[in-house]
């Protein structure tokens, strides 16, 4: 197995990113030349890249996927305590279900490239979820035995309804829904 140069791991990086922000804007079918163009490189370096475009699909999930699931220990490391990381992962988790919502109809297709993604969704998100509630029911800030799977398709859930409707925001919802779980103080 070879290792990527650090220059050929950021230029993959800047393609992911604004694949990932085109596909947001103009849905997955947009033309490989605006994720070109939002990246500042030719066409023919995101082919290099990504020969097909289920290769960049794919890559785009798995890279935000790997981006959510890095966080999750990064935000109780940063101080600010285990609530706070469940709430700032909470709305990463947001941005990232919205991205996906761009993905969702490739995502349900017939092809078997895109089968494995949501066990791999699931198995690496799930364990940082549940170990964001453990840290923050351990510390007293959140009820004890909460659900990670559920609170995740809770969000989700909260995140599908928001489509075009201007009046609905999704992050606050999930800002309130994320609170709920709060442990009760006495008065």
């Amino acid at each position: 197995m070879t290792t990527k140069r650090a220059d050929a791991r950021r230029n993959e990086e800047t393609l992911l990113a604004a694949a990932a922000a085109v596909f947001v804007k103009a849905g997955v079918e947009a033309p490989i030349r605006a994720i070109a163009a939002e990246a500042g490189v030719g066409t023919a370096t995101i082919y290099r890249h990504f020969p097909t475009r289920a290769d960049l699909i794919v890559a785009v999930y798995r890279h935000q996927v790997e981006s959510l699931a890095e966080a999750g220990p990064a935000l109780l490391a940063d101080g600010r305590g285990p609530y706070a990381a469940l709430e700032r992962w909470a709305d990463l988790f947001v941005d990232f279900v919205v991205t996906k919502q761009g993905l969702a109809v490739v995502l349900q297709s017939d092809d078997p490239c895109f089968d494995p993604l949501h066990s791999y969704f699931l198995d690496r998100l799930v364990p940082v979820c549940d170990r964001l509630l453990e840290a923050a029911a351990g510390s007293g800030e959140i009820r004890a035995g909460q659900d990670a799977h559920e609170l995740m398709l809770g969000i989700g859930g909260l995140c599908a309804g928001s489509g075009k409707n201007s009046r609905y925001d999704a992050r606050r919802m999930v800002a309130t829904l994320v609170a709920g779980l709060r442990a009760s103080r006495p008065s």
